[in-house]
């Protein structure tokens, strides 16, 4: 179930405040982490959202946030926390007698920390990350390449603090103001805030969805439309052919039959072709089959008056109508291709004999575009940074 569609959203909490490890970077104001973990913890739980957590050890935040979550919950709305830990470890949180959360593990299959972590944040529709180290950084980054919400609290430092400076960049659902409250200094009126910007980023991530998919509808309606459009004038160009009549001399309404219909077979034959693009803008495709139609059924009329003059004294309709409405159809299949082969520029065609000439780089000395006599130059290389526990 998508982010949208889950009526209590799935938060993970990822982070560590603990200051018996090294952090890079370094911790800030670490003393206050734990009650900073406790009141998100208590917003969450009022704010009628679901906790997905991997460990209850003291070292991580979880223990913190669930110990808020469990005082902010009421029996009205009574919380839910979900554990996600490898197969070979239990979670167990201490939280008051009558606490109204219910509790709920998931054990993967995978005997590997990692694999549950990083599987479970794809599940979640918001991520809390304070403190941390490569693991929560590395979980923020994941977060943001699949634009799930994610809350860094900067002010802690460690991997949420570079997760907080990659959203900058990214922006993804936030804006000016969320970057500057998660990036301010900690104090507990804070933390409502903090929580609503997370669900805010949410809102706006389900606001995108669903215009994006009536965005796909429409567009799938008008793709339609045109593939209706393409029938139609192919039938049209059919029945034409069939009612057509004898030989006889040229009449308006056979000129019109005899011109219109392979015109149509040219507008289907468009946008049939324009069918395969990804964006679907048949009109456009419409009209230049409609262009190259007419260029293509008037040459050939003009040829075949130049050879036999006397062609409109006894005009056959539905004879020329066998060869026109093809050629018509034709001309408005291939016309994109050639128009895009006319915009790409002309190929330089060799002469006999002459071998092809691959165009220099500007600047680029003799013998290629690497290094001087043609050496290529050496490929460069990317230290990759070791994991370190989260």
């Amino acid at each position: 179930m998508t982010s949208s569609q889950r009526a209590r959203p799935l938060i993970a909490i990822v982070g560590s405040v603990h200051t018996g490890r090294t952090y890079a970077p370094p911790l800030r104001d670490a003393a206050r982490g734990p009650e900073a973990c406790r009141l998100l913890g208590r917003e969450l739980a009022r704010a009628g959202c679901d906790l997905a957590v991997f460990s209850s050890k003291p070292t991580y935040i979880e223990a913190d946030v669930v110990a808020g979550y469990a005082e902010g919950a009421e029996a009205g709305s009574p919380g839910r926390v979900v554990a996600f830990p490898p197969r070979h470890r239990s979670v167990r949180f201490a939280v008051p007698e009558g606490a109204h959360v219910a509790f709920e593990t998931r054990r993967d299959t995978s005997g590997e920390w990692e694999v549950a972590f990083y599987r479970t944040l794809l599940e979640c529709d918001g991520v809390l990350l304070v403190g941390g180290g490569q693991s929560t950084r590395v979980a923020g980054i994941v977060a943001l390449a699949q634009r799930i919400p994610v809350l860094p609290v900067a002010a802690f430092g460690g991997g949420a603090s570079q997760v907080w400076i990659n959203l900058d960049r990214v922006r993804n659902d936030t804006d000016d103001a969320d970057i500057a409250l998660l990036g301010d200094d900690w104090s507990p009126a804070a933390a409502p805030e903090l929580v609503g910007c997370l669900l805010a980023q949410r809102e706006r991530r389900a606001l995108k969805e669903r215009a994006a998919e009536r965005t796909a509808r429409a567009g799938a309606r008008w793709a339609a439309t045109g593939l209706a459009v393409a029938v139609a004038c192919l039938v049209a160009g059919v029945v034409a052919l069939v009612t057509a009549g004898g030989p006889g001399p040229a009449s308006a309404s056979g000129l019109a039959v005899l011109v219109g219909a392979p015109l149509l077979a040219a507008v289907a034959g468009a946008i049939i072709r324009h069918s395969f693009e990804p964006e679907s803008r048949w009109g456009q495709a419409a009209i230049r089959g409609l262009g190259a139609g007419l260029v293509t059924v008037l040459l050939y009329f003009a040829s075949q008056l130049l050879t036999v003059p006397t062609l409109l004294d006894a005009l056959d309709v539905r004879r020329l109508l066998f060869f026109t409405l093809p050629l018509g159809f034709s001309a408005g299949f291939t016309f994109d291709l050639v128009f895009e082969r006319l915009r790409a520029g002309a190929v330089v065609v060799p002469a006999p004999g002459a071998e092809p000439q691959q165009p220099a780089a500007a600047g680029a000395p003799p013998g290629g575009a690497g290094a001087p006599g043609g050496v290529p130059a050496p490929a460069a290389s990317a230290d990759q940074p070791s994991g370190t526990p989260r």
